[in-house]
């Protein structure tokens, strides 16, 4: 067979795509991001991104999954068992840690269009939503924790743009950790009120 019509195999050609998406990503942000520079970085041709994603949404909804994933460990790693509103509190400030250090990243799971009915996508948005809920439940056990979770990510999601788009300062992390302590604490007192 002749190189030109030789079969070609790149070995795992999902996760080079992936790969060279979030090297994109980190370098230059969601709006370079297309499929065919995903193609070119990754070293393959440009219709080779289409045997995994349709379209730049489908990709744009598998980088985001990873950034959930991502996501996820970063808010075990800040307190594997949460049990009280200081928990809670520690684990807002790394949720908005990981917008402030990954802000391309957070902005494709949460500012761009993805694809609602991607499995992988689905999973891990509902397993950080479990999370959540999992976490305000143990913190407060005599709650409604289904509404006080999604009213304590609305705050926290909402502290990590505002600083992120520069309208908090985030000149140093105990400056971001205290505005986020001190903001969480004060909505937490006023809900118990």
């Amino acid at each position: 067979m002749s190189p030109t019509t030789a079969p070609y195999h790149h070995g795992d050609l999902r996760a080079a795509l992936l790969r060279a998406a979030m090297d994109l990503l980190e370098e230059s942000g969601a709006a370079e991001l297309s499929l065919r520079a995903v193609a070119r970085r990754a070293g393959v041709s440009t219709a080779a991104p289409y045997r995994h994603y349709a379209d730049r949404t489908a990709l744009l909804s598998a980088v985001a999954a990873v950034g959930y994933r991502e996501l996820a460990e970063h808010l075990v790693a800040a307190h594997p068992a949460p049990r009280t509103p200081d928990d809670l509190t520690a684990i807002a400030t790394a949720y908005v840690n990981f917008a402030l250090q990954r802000p391309a990243l957070f902005r494709v799971m949460f500012a761009e269009p993805c694809d609602p009915t991607s499995p992988e996508r689905v999973a891990a948005v509902d397993a950080i939503d479990a999370y959540v809920k999992y976490t305000v439940q143990q913190a407060f056990p005599d709650s409604d924790s289904e509404n006080l979770a999604t009213g304590v990510w609305a705050l926290v999601h909402g502290l990590a743009f505002l600083h992120l788009d520069g309208k908090l300062d985030s000149s140093t992390p105990q400056l971001v950790a205290d505005r986020i302590r001190n903001t969480v604490h004060a909505v937490l007192a006023a809900s118990v009120r």
